[in-house]
């Protein structure tokens, strides 16, 4: 037995240069004599035979007949094929577009949330600013009461006395009406 490739069907596997040919006998009504009059005459696609008039496949060694059922297979076959490129062509585009608007949504977002975050750090600082203000202005405040509060205390007392404290005399004597003379 030869050691050549088989194809599942059994038959020997094509060479490099057959591709074309390959390609042309997937459609109906071409085989692989038909393929070889077709690469020899330059119609070696899908999409050409598509493009080409049935006077042209004629010219190419094809009956009226067989040009008219390979040209109209050709056709439906290139235009699903050109429908599928469209539409993955279209899918890759709204995929980019997605993932462009998904990306600057982001970096949108972000710019914000540090826009948000400095605006707060400015808040805090400020409201820090003024709440140490007020305390202080508060805690004058205290001090020029305590001043004062200090002040009134050691003035005279409502019955006239000097001082915090009251001065008991241990007797009579002591009384500062009994000395007068």
């Amino acid at each position: 037995m030869s050691r050549a490739h088989h194809r599942v069907n059994g038959g020997p596997m094509a060479a490099k240069g057959n591709s074309k040919i390959e390609a042309l006998t997937a459609l109906p009504g071409i085989g692989a004599a038909t393929a070889k009059k077709l690469v020899s005459a330059k119609i070696d696609t899908v999409s050409k035979i598509a493009s080409a008039g049935s006077k042209k496949l004629q010219d190419a060694g094809l009956s009226a007949a067989v040009a008219k059922k390979v040209g109209a297979a050709a056709k439906a076959v290139d235009k699903a094929s050109s429908g599928a490129k469209k539409a993955t062509t279209k899918a890759k585009a709204v995929t980019k577009s997605a993932a462009k608007k998904s990306s600057s949504a982001v970096k949108n977002t972000a710019a914000k949330t540090k826009a948000a975050a400095k605006k707060a750090t400015v808040a805090t600082k400020a409201a820090s600013k003024k709440a140490a203000s007020k305390t202080k202005a508060t805690a004058k405040k205290a001090t020029v009461a305590t001043k004062a509060a200090s002040k009134k205390a050691s003035s005279k007392t409502a019955e006239g006395r000097k001082g915090s404290t009251i001065r008991v005399p241990r007797s009579v004597s002591g009384m500062s009406w009994f000395n007068k003379k």
